[in-house]
């Protein structure tokens, strides 16, 4: 390698740990870009209809911010409510459970006795861990601090993106060399295509989600089933994770009711989870974005693994882009051209020669026909 193969090796590598170092903060700037994606496809559906781009701009925003804050008026209310209910309650229906064990252990044998588990003692062994819980609330407090900065930037960057989507979408062309930019644009219709077919997808899970646990609740007569069900329709939006959280109030509010509403609740989400996992969420995207179920589940470990829980949020849609990327530029424009040219190349040289050969053939043909015709010239 000469030196300036060297230089660009090393301009390389260090373009790679730069973008390594900033990774939370491009994952910030992605979901910018889906969010403003989606609502500029909103925009568009709006301008359709007759309405002005700058209006229309404003009635898209106004719906997401409708929807986020009807979430949360929505849910957290009536969460309150049921948690000072439940802080209250929940002692007594561990001592009532501690009472229940006991009357057991003494109608078992007194061979199994010892592998009765006592409340009272795990909750004395739990009791470090509980203090450091608390210990750590400052740390908490400031983890939500942050979490609360990074969704403002979010949105900020949004309503920029929104704006004036073609400025930036320019912008971000003119880093590609001139001949490669109308590809370019190309490509990223493309992943605007599958970002919509992806928030498409996403929304019919999250409807089925949250219908089912309406439903189910209902029939439980479980209090507050609106709010746990629209909560738990968008904790699906966080693949694996969301649907755990969602199940932990749910059971909590049905505890204060009947310890076996409890059970069935988690019944029910265990049930609404499997079907959803395994049946809608992987036919609904291998139609919209033509994703493999097992690539989906690889895909969620690796943006787990490198980027925390915000990389697990955005596990799909980067999963979609990239693999549009890959498939055009890796596979298609290089993988796919690979050695055509020197196949080119010796197609014409075989050409070349046939039709050499040819036209020697010919001239003597016609040579030998001008000295049959003309005897005495030759």
């Amino acid at each position: 390698m000469n030196l300036g193969q060297w230089i660009g090796l090393i301009a390389i590598v260090l373009s790679f740990y730069i973008l390594w170092q900033i990774r939370d903060v491009l994952l910030l700037i992605f979901a910018a870009v889906v969010i403003s994606t989606t609502l500029n496809r909103l925009s568009n559906w709006f301008q359709r209809q007759g309405i002005k781009r700058g209006t229309s701009v404003l009635i898209s925003v106004a719906v997401f911010f409708a929807v986020i804050v009807g979430f949360f008026l929505l849910v957290v209310p009536p969460f309150i409510t049921q948690f000072q209910e439940l802080t209250l309650r929940v002692p007594k229906g561990i001592q009532l459970f501690n009472n229940w064990l006991e009357s057991i252990s003494t109608r078992v044998p007194s061979q199994l006795s010892p592998y009765i588990p006592n409340i009272d003692s795990l909750l004395k062994e739990a009791q470090p861990l509980i203090n450091r819980a608390l210990g750590n609330s400052f740390a908490f407090l400031s983890g939500s601090l942050e979490a609360v900065l990074k969704i403002l930037l979010v949105l900020v960057l949004t309503g920029m993106f929104l704006a004036e989507p073609l400025a930036y979408r320019k912008l971000f062309i003119r880093l590609f060399p001139s001949f490669y930019r109308r590809r370019v644009d190309g490509i990223l219709d493309q992943c605007e295509v599958s970002l919509e077919g992806w928030v498409t997808g996403a929304g019919i899970a999250m409807l089925y989600v949250g219908v089912t646990s309406m439903i189910g609740l209902l029939i439980l007569q479980i209090p507050s089933a609106l709010a746990l069900s629209v909560l738990s329709g968008f904790m699906n939006l966080i693949p694996n994770l969301g649907p755990t959280i969602s199940v932990i109030p749910a059971m909590a509010i049905a505890l204060l009711d009947a310890p076996w509403k409890s059970l069935a609740v988690f019944i029910l989400y265990f049930f609404i989870q499997q079907t959803e996992g395994n049946f809608i969420t992987p036919m609904i995207m291998a139609q919209q974005v033509s994703l493999l179920p097992a690539v989906t589940l690889i895909a969620q470990l690796f943006f787990l693994t490198f980027f925390g829980p915000l990389g697990l949020l955005l596990a799909l849609p980067l999963t979609v882009v990239a693999k549009i990327w890959t498939q055009e530029i890796l596979i298609k424009d290089v993988l796919d051209q690979w050695g055509k040219k020197s196949e080119r190349e010796t197609e014409y040289i075989i050409v070349s020669e046939e039709c050499a050969e040819k036209i020697i053939s010919k001239c003597a043909d016609s040579s030998n026909a001008e000295a049959a015709s003309n005897p005495e010239e030759v």
